[in-house]
């Protein structure tokens, strides 16, 4: 019986080590997805800014009138 007590032991200890790695795992994935989108909404800013700065220079060149317009 003792023997069987030190393999349940033995075999808790290894699937402790398992799940261990499993939320190491899982930390590391949720820290780049976290990262992936930060930068996405970086890259987004950025290009909210750079479409206002178009609009407001097509606007004064006054490309975006029509002939009638001008």
């Amino acid at each position: 019986m003792n023997l069987e007590l030190g393999n349940k032991i033995e075999q808790l200890e290894e699937e402790k080590m398992q799940l261990g790695l499993d939320v190491d795992v899982q930390k590391l994935e949720a820290d780049k997805l976290r990262k992936g989108k930060n930068k996405a909404e970086e890259d987004l800013d950025s290009l909210k800014t750079d479409y206002k700065n178009l609009r407001r220079s097509i606007r004064t060149v006054g490309l975006g009138k029509t002939s009638e317009q001008c």
